[in-house]
């Protein structure tokens, strides 16, 4: 089944666009991480985009940084990532999962032994952030193996003359990163993201997703006018991170955060 295709396909028919959710695994722990979830894929969440925790993030932001620190710290490895995956997929059948990863992590331990293992788990795609479409032949054919979607990005600074390359690798939806730098809130969007969003529908008929800055009910909607799935990331990492000193408090927040982010999704 391909979850992917069909949450894409809904929201359409439901003329809105898809919520894409981040959070790093793990993050604070094991539990608390998993009650956030639940959280996120129990009011509205179309996709989950988990980020493995990563000693060197270099495309993530203070906040997604401290979030991979936490989980290091709290105990968590490649096995719990897909324990993690396992109980979540598990409960929510329907639901998209992606990870949000580095290629060392996947290369490590041998790429087609790691897609095995997180396709076993229940993972829909990987969205592998420090590999270009030049240098992914040997994830591109695991994942093809094994039934994995694959997710690429697109940033403001791609030339247009990459971009047939770039969706011609990805299988799952193409993820455009509307700001150069990292991942963080921001107070406002970048002006750019209609004119991107149509560049790169020209050279494909897969899903186009944005993330990066987008950090409150305002800007959901007026991406949502535009692309085919809106990702929001830091500005729900840091609900956990005000939730450190109660850690019993992070799932209702996160349950507060999500209804309002979602509620910006119509067209």
């Amino acid at each position: 089944m391909d979850r992917i295709a069909t949450v894409f396909s809904l929201a359409q028919q439901e003329n809105r666009a898809a919520f894409v959710a981040y959070l790093c695994a793990g993050d604070p722990d094991f539990d608390h991480s998993l009650e956030a979830c639940r959280a996120l894929l129990r009011n509205g969440v179309d996709v989950l985009e988990l980020g493995v925790p990563f000693s060197d993030p270099l495309a993530d932001g203070l906040t997604n940084q401290l979030a991979a620190q936490r989980a290091l710290e709290s105990g968590m490895t490649a096995t719990k990532v897909f324990e993690l995956v396992a109980v979540l997929r598990g409960e929510f059948p329907a639901t998209p999962i992606v990870f949000y990863t580095y290629y060392n992590l996947v290369f490590s331990n041998g790429v087609d032994a790691y897609v095995r293992q997180a396709k076993a788990a229940g993972l829909d795609g990987l969205l592998t952030l420090d590999l270009p479409p030049e240098e992914a032949g040997e994830l591109a054919e695991a994942c093809a193996k094994h039934d994995l979607k694959t997710v690429f990005i697109v940033a403001p600074t791609t030339p247009e003359s990459r971009l047939p390359k770039i969706a011609k690798a990805t299988t799952g939806f193409v993820y455009y990163v509307s700001r150069e730098g990292v991942t963080g809130e921001r107070e406002s969007l970048a002006v750019n993201i209609p004119a991107a969003v149509k560049a790169i529908k020209a050279h494909t008929d897969l899903p186009v997703v944005v993330g990066f800055g987008i950090s409150n009910r305002s800007h959901v909607h007026e991406v949502a006018q535009h692309a085919d799935g809106v990702v929001v990331g830091s500005a729900l990492v840091n609900v956990i991170r005000d939730g450190l000193a109660d850690k019993s408090r992070i799932g209702p927040a996160m349950e507060v955060k999500i209804k309002d982010l979602v509620a910006g999704l119509g067209r």
